[in-house]
């Protein structure tokens, strides 16, 4: 039996315990095996030399990481004790200040949180297209928007231009009342959300006001040429194959273009197939686009996101399965359940 004590002076202990003891919930949930007991600003640990040592060295960065940067979500608290390898520290930490792809308004940093979404901006500096395709929550959006945004303050590029298929309206926005901000604004405002953490609203008005940054439905798309421009397409599942080829070509000089998706999340209508799964298949071996996965573990939202998405996958693996069986002994008749 080992016993230890942390002291935790140098940091709020409401940030480091959460609200509710929230944050020592997890903690205890993550190391069951010990005893962990609280008192003012000490935390004491008891247990086998092992476990001791290894709850010591993860409080230890979560106290390096509030220490520098005074507010850590249950979330990133959650993954920090989850992290064995130097890179996963490495994503909280912050140890590396050229890790920051832009300072935000109120000194807000934005960076790259895990081992995916480092590879998609490494990706992302080394060829001018990229398929990034995982769940919700994963970070591929905000990434690529922070990527935009840095190339743009760095003067790589003149403009920003992000574009999202309309699918609930068909692309047929007409109809919807109000001006065109009007009625696109309801399907872009995630990429207005992005924006507004990293660029401060009276220089984000100005980029809007001036078309320095654009944002338009994927449709409005078609005919242009687009040089000097950092292109975000995102929620490209939603886009048909003619649409995502359309979108393709329209990349012009000196331009660079991510495209990001979530081929488990498709609206488009029954009669309407992705382009998402085509386009990143038969682009593979392309030099100069490049490829990559996230997945659960890139998932950077509510820390229940990712077991929401565990539960989701093991039904619909479990609905395959049960569709299989159902289907099976009806090969060969006229009874389709397709």
């Amino acid at each position: 039996m080992t016993e230890t004590i942390i002291n935790l002076e140098t940091v709020n202990p409401i940030e480091f315990f959460g609200v509710n003891n929230g944050k020592l919930d997890i903690l205890k949930k993550k190391f069951p095996l010990l005893k962990i007991l609280s008192r003012g600003t000490q935390l004491k640990l008891s247990g086998s030399p092992e476990q001791v040592t290894s709850a010591r060295e993860k409080i230890e960065l979560i106290v390096q990481y509030l220490e520098r940067n005074g507010h850590m979500s249950e979330n990133y608290f959650e993954q920090i004790l989850g992290g064995d390898d130097a890179e996963t520290v490495d994503n909280f930490i912050d140890r590396n200040p050229n890790d920051v792809l832009v300072f935000g308004p109120n000194g807000k940093t934005v960076r790259a949180r895990t081992a995916n979404q480092k590879r998609l901006v490494q990706m992302a500096e080394k060829n001018d297209i990229v398929f990034a395709i995982g769940p919700a929550g994963t970070g591929k959006t905000y990434t690529a928007v922070a990527l935009a945004v840095r190339a743009l303050k760095n003067k790589n590029v003149k403009k920003i231009i992000l574009t999202r298929p309309a699918v609930e309206a068909g692309e047929n926005l007409g109809f919807l009342p109000g001006d065109l901000k009007e009625k696109i604004d309801p399907y872009l405002r995630p990429l207005y959300d992005a924006l507004d953490d990293m660029i401060p609203a009276d220089k984000l008005g100005y980029y809007m006001s001036t078309r320095t940054i654009e944002i338009a439905p994927l449709a409005y798309m078609r005919g242009r040429t687009l040089d000097n421009a950092f292109i975000i397409l995102d929620e490209a599942q939603n886009s048909t194959d003619l649409q995502l080829k359309m979108f393709l070509t329209r990349i012009g000089a000196n331009a660079k273009a991510i495209i990001t998706g979530d081929i488990t999340q498709v609206d488009l209508p029954r009669n309407q197939r992705s382009g998402l799964q085509k386009a990143s298949r038969i682009l593979k071996n392309i030099d100069g686009i490049a490829h990559i996965e996230l997945d659960e573990e890139d998932v950077v939202r509510h820390r229940l996101v990712k077991q929401i998405l565990r539960a989701y996958d093991k039904e619909r693996k479990e609905e395959e399965k049960r569709e299989g069986l159902h289907d099976s002994p009806r090969r060969g008749s006229n009874d389709s359940h397709s």
